[in-house]
């Protein structure tokens, strides 16, 4: 089965959905284009929810996909927070923050009854999911007004086990991706293939329909992917400098910069692995240190530093999420890029 018959829409793309970096207004772009816009909404209220779906269905009776995160919120451990704090504390000091004013808080919540109230009023048709699955109760409310449902694997073994589990497709997430890491099952990042890899590997091993993403950003990796048996990609990092994202100045400079051609996967930001542009407290601290707490926990503390840095101009303590090919990256209407994804299809 194809992504058009699928979901419903005109061409194989799908718009990567990226948390912080877009809205509503990118979804209906890429979505009038043709393809699938997504909301991100792992970061949003519930109110913000409403508000944001309201947007989409007044402006465009294409598809579209909400994405929320599944993931178990953490125990604080006010142990661990007090010792990334004092590893934080040389930079709050250098920027003139003080830690004592600095509130805890997770940052990014999961899939709840509370949200799927809110989808039921909107009727989404397609529903996505990063870090596995909600619990049985929350996917048939999902599933009671006809949404198809997708999940991020980044392994054979997950795809078997979203397969397993009832979703329509999988999304094959390749190293290469920028954002969050989608594992659920294992936390062991040796067991993460490129899109290269992976991409056949999970058709090969499952029956339901294969969306490649990672490290796709243009029309050629677009027919490449589609060439390794996938019926659909996504494609998130080209998209970051289009005019409808909220990409900050300070992440779109970075990604027009030669700093865009080394990126890493971090837990620093946010306390989960994510792929961004190598900036100073990653080089400093690692990109990976155990001290972060666990996702989202680590958000908090951070925060106050990158909000300072940032109001100038500095991109030190932000998390500048990309992909490794940043390449396709313009400055363009994202419905002109998701044309030009498409060209030659």
């Amino acid at each position: 089965m194809t992504l058009q018959q699928l979901l419903g829409v005109e061409l194989p793309i799908i718009q990567a959905p990226m948390a912080g970096v877009q809205g509503s207004a990118m979804a209906v772009a890429v979505s009038k284009a043709g393809a699938l816009g997504s909301l991100p909404c792992a970061m949003l209220s519930l109110d913000a929810l409403g508000q944001e779906l309201a947007a989409i269905t007044s402006q465009t009776s294409k598809p579209f996909n909400v994405n929320f995160f599944c993931h178990t919120p953490p125990v604080p451990d006010a142990p661990r927070e007090a010792a990334w704090r004092a590893m934080l504390a040389p930079y709050y000091r250098e920027q003139g923050i003080d830690a004592t004013t600095i509130s805890a808080g997770p940052g990014r919540a999961p899939f709840s009854m509370e949200a799927s109230e809110v989808l039921a009023e909107f009727r989404p048709p397609v529903v996505s999911f990063h870090f596995g699955l909600p619990s049985p109760e929350l996917l048939s409310r999902v599933r009671a007004w006809g949404a198809k449902v997708l999940s991020s694997a980044t392994t054979v073994q997950e795809a078997l086990w979203l397969q397993a589990h009832g979703v329509d497709a999988i999304i094959a997430q390749g190293l290469e991706a920028g954002g969050h890491r989608g594992h659920f099952l294992s936390d062991e990042l040796s067991t993460q293939l490129g899109t290269l890899a992976l991409v056949p590997q999970i058709v090969r091993a499952v029956n339901v329909p294969v969306i490649a993403a990672g490290g796709i950003a243009d029309a050629r990796g677009v027919a490449a992917a589609l060439a390794l048996g996938a019926v659909a990609v996504q494609v998130g990092t080209a998209y970051l400098l289009c005019p409808e994202a909220t990409t900050s100045a300070v992440h779109r400079a970075a990604l027009q910069s030669e700093a865009a051609r080394h990126t890493a996967l971090t837990n620093l930001f946010t306390g989960r692995p994510a792929r961004g542009i190598m900036n100073r407290i990653m080089r400093e601290l690692g990109p990976l240190n155990p001290a972060a707490p666990a996702f989202p926990l680590a958000t908090s503390a951070i925060a106050p530093l990158r909000a300072k840095a940032e109001a100038q101009g500095c991109g030190d303590f932000s998390p500048l999420w990309s992909g490794q090919n940043a390449s396709g990256c313009k400055a363009m209407p994202a419905a002109a890029l998701t044309r030009e994804l498409a060209a030659g299809l």
